[in-house]
């Protein structure tokens, strides 16, 4: 198993900042590591397109609210606003299994 480490950029942490210019420094090299962790994300979904042998098996709402439910936990206990998790992680699973159906429609359509 090959264990990946995502770096982020240096940053002072938010309470730190003192400018503007300390915020955005901070956001952007938050915004690249969230790129590198959901280009692994969107590598997990053309997997399971790969593994799928049915395209019914795309869609799969209790997984769903599972992943859904674990990401609410998970916000609650690390103090991110669950108004904030919910949408983002509902439209990221959106998007993935947008990209999952054409994944394996390219590769079994």
């Amino acid at each position: 198993m090959v264990k990946t480490k995502i770096e982020v950029g240096e940053r002072l942490v938010p309470d730190d900042c003192q400018t503007m210019l300390d915020v955005r420094q901070g956001v952007d090299a938050l915004d690249r590591a969230l790129v590198a962790l959901l280009t692994e994300r969107q590598g997990y979904m053309a997997a399971a397109a790969r593994i799928k042998a049915d395209r019914t098996k795309v869609f799969d709402r209790p997984r769903i609210e599972d992943v859904v439910s674990k990401v609410k936990a998970a916000a609650r206990e690390a103090g991110l606003s669950e108004s904030i998790a919910e949408p983002v992680w509902r439209t990221l699973i959106d998007r993935c299994i947008a990209y999952e159906y054409d994944s394996w429609d390219k590769t079994k359509g």
